[in-house]
C-alpha cells in the first residue's frame, strides 16, 4: 500500500448524474464450495455469481465495470469476456482495500464508485437505484448498503452515534458483547465519491490479519469532514452471498421466486411456480402457461398462446405461437413454428426446426433437420440431417440412416411423401414429391417424383411350420400352455 498522502481534495456532489464506474470483488478463493471450478463461476439460474453483479452494474448504466480477479482468475476472465469489463489481478491476497485499490488503478476518474461482490447476486436494480438517489440527496460522501438480522454474526455491525449517524463499522472479531448485540450489518457494498481510490491508499494493515480492510474508509472519510451515512433495506436475502454448496442452494432458490414471480406479474401462467425453473436469460410472452416440473434454460423464447407441458425441458429454444409442448419433452437448440405440437416424450436436438403446423409425436427424436409446412411424424421415429417438404407423412418406427461410419450424409424428402411404417431411409438418398415408401422397406437409391419404392425382401410361408415345432416341445413346457394341447389336437 502507498504511504499516507498530506491532501485529498474534496468533492462537490452532483447527484445521480455523475458517472458511475463500479468494482465487483471476485478474486476469493471460495474453499468451502469444495470444489474445482471458482467459487464466481458456481451458477445461480443461469449466470454465473459474478455475472449477476456484472449484470447489476450494466442495469444501472455504469460507465466502467472492473472486475477484481485471483483465485482462477483466468477462467473467471474467460467466462466474461464478450461483457464489455475490465480485468484487474490480486496476485496476493490481502484484504478487502488491497482489492479495491487493484481495481481502482483501473478507473477513468471523476465518477462515484460502486463496489459490489462477485458472490452476492441478489442485488436488485431498484435496490442499487434507490441507493444512488438517496447517496444524491443526501450528499454523501460514501454509503454503506446496510441491513438488519436478528443474528448478524459473521457481519461487521454498523456502530451509529446518538443522533443515529453512522460513526465506524466493528468487525466481529473486534466488537464488543455489548456491539455483537448491534442487528444492523455491513453488506460490503459501497457508493463512494471520487476520492474513494486516494483514501484507500491510506488503509494500513495494523490488525490480527495483517489485511487491508475495505471498511476502513469510512473512518477514513469522516476524518476528512466527509458526510458518511447507510442506506438500509428491509430485505437481509438482497445482500446474501454464497460460501458453501448449502448457501448456492438457498441463493437459488431465492433467485428462481424472484424470476418466477417477474413472469406470472406480466401475464404468464405457472401452475406450480415452486416446481418451475426458468433461468434469467429466458423470454417468455403473455398467455404462455407452463406446467409443473417444467425447466427452461439457457436463451429460449416462447411465444403468446403457446404451453409447456409437465417435465419438460427447453434449451435454447425458440416457440412459436400457439404450440403445444406435451409432457416430458425435450428441446435443445430447436426452433417450432407456429401451431406445431411437440410429444409427449418427444426430443428435438439443435438444428431442429419445424415450420407452422408440424405434428411430433412420442418418441420421436429429430437432429439438425427441418420439417416444412404440415408434416407429421406421430411415433417412433429418428429423423437426423433431413429436409423433409410440406405435409409429408413420416410413418411409426421410420429412421433416416445418416451415418456411415465416418461421415453424417442427408436425406432430401420431398412434399406430400408418404414414408410407411418401418421404413430405413439409407443417407445420401433424395425421395422427390408426391412419392410412396411402402412400409417395411429399406431405401438406398432416390425415389423419383409420384414413385412408389417398395425395399423388402420377398416373403416365403412355410405350410405347416408351427405343428412340427410345436410337436417337438416337452410336454412341461406345453403344460405351461394350455392352448397349444388344444391346438396341437385340432391340427391331427
Amino acid at each position: 500500500m502507498t504511504q499516507p498522502q498530506p491532501n485529498v481534495p474534496s468533492v462537490a456532489h452532483a447527484g445521480p448524474g455523475r458517472p458511475l464506474d463500479v468494482i465487483v470483488l471476485a478474486a476469493g478463493a471460495g474453499t468451502r464450495m469444495r470444489s474445482k471450478l471458482p467459487k464466481m463461476l458456481h451458477e445461480v439460474c443461469g449466470r454465473p455469481m459474478v455475472a449477476w453483479a456484472v449484470k447489476a452494474a450494466q442495469d444501472l448504466g455504469a460507465r466502467q465495470i472492473v472486475v477484481v480477479t485471483g483465485h482462477g482468475a483466468e477462467q473467471v476472465e474467460a467466462a466474461l469476456q464478450g461483457l464489455n469489463v475490465t480485468f484487474a489481478r490480486q496476485s496476493e491476497q490481502l484484504g478487502t482495500g488491497h482489492a479495491f485499490l487493484m481495481g481502482a488503478r483501473k478507473l477513468p476518474g471523476g465518477g462515484d464508485v460502486l463496489v459490489l461482490y462477485g458472490d452476492s447476486p441478489m442485488l436488485s436494480r431498484e435496490t442499487l437505484q434507490a441507493m444512488r438517489r438517496f447517496h444524491a440527496a443526501e450528499a454523501n460522501a460514501l454509503t454503506v448498503l446496510t441491513s438488519h438480522l436478528p443474528d448478524a454474526s459473521g457481519y461487521g455491525r454498523i456502530v451509529r452515534g446518538e443522533h443515529g449517524e453512522v460513526e465506524r463499522i466493528v468487525e466481529q472479531k473486534a466488537a464488543s458483547e455489548d456491539e455483537l448485540r448491534l442487528t444492523e450489518f455491513n453488506s460490503g457494498v459501497y457508493l463512494m465519491d471520487e476520492r474513494a481510490p486516494e483514501l484507500a491508499a491510506l488503509i494500513g494493515n495494523d490488525n490480527a490479519a495483517q489485511e487491508y480492510y475495505l471498511t476502513d474508509l469510512l473512518s477514513l472519510y469522516r476524518q476528512h469532514g466527509a458526510r458518511v451515512a447507510a442506506f438500509c433495506i428491509p430485505d437481509p436475502s438482497e445482500v446474501m452471498g454464497a460460501n458453501d454448496r448449502v448457501q448456492l442452494a438457498e441463493l437459488a432458490r431465492l433467485m428462481q421466486r424472484r424470476i418466477n414471480e417477474r413472469h406470472m406479474r406480466a401475464g404468464v401462467t405457472l401452475r406450480d411456480p415452486t416446481t418451475t425453473y426458468i433461468e434469467d436469460t429466458v423470454t417468455i410472452a403473455p398467455d404462455v402457461v407452463i406446467e409443473p416440473g417444467a425447466v427452461l434454460r439457457g436463451h429460449s423464447d416462447v411465444a403468446s398462446g403457446s404451453s409447456i407441458g409437465a417435465y419438460s425441458s427447453l434449451m435454447d429454444t425458440k416457440i412459436g405461437e400457439n404450440v403445444q409442448i406435451r409432457p416430458h419433452s425435450v428441446l435443445d437448440g430447436a426452433v417450432v413454428g407456429e401451431g406445431s405440437d411437440v410429444g409427449p416424450f418427444a426430443r428435438l436436438r439443435p438444428g431442429a426446426v419445424l415450420d407452422r403446423g408440424v405434428h411430433v409425436g412420442n418418441f420421436v427424436e429429430i437432429k439438425n433437420s427441418s420439417l416444412e409446412r404440415g408434416v407429421k411424424a406421430g411415433h417412433l421415429a429418428y429423423l437426423g440431417d433431413a429436409r423433409i417438404g410440406a405435409e409429408t407423412n413420416i410413418g411409426a418406427g421410420t429412421i433416416t440412416a445418416n451415418f456411415d461410419g465416418v461421415n453424417k450424409h442427408r436425406s432430401e424428402i420431398g412434399a406430400g411423401v408418404f414414408i410407411g411404417s418401418n421404413s430405413t431411409l439409407i443417407a445420401p438418398v433424395r425421395i422427390g414429391d408426391a412419392a410412396f415408401v411402402a412400409g417395411g422397406s429399406t431405401v438406398s437409391q432416390d425415389v423419383p417424383e409420384g414413385a412408389m419404392a417398395v425395399g423388402r425382401g420377398v416373403q416365403r410361408n412355410v405350410e405347416g411350420w408351427s405343428r412340427r415345432y410345436w410337436s417337438k416341445v416337452s410336454g412341461e413346457v406345453a403344460r405351461k400352455l394350455p392352448w397349444l394341447s388344444g391346438w396341437l389336437s385340432r391340427q391331427s
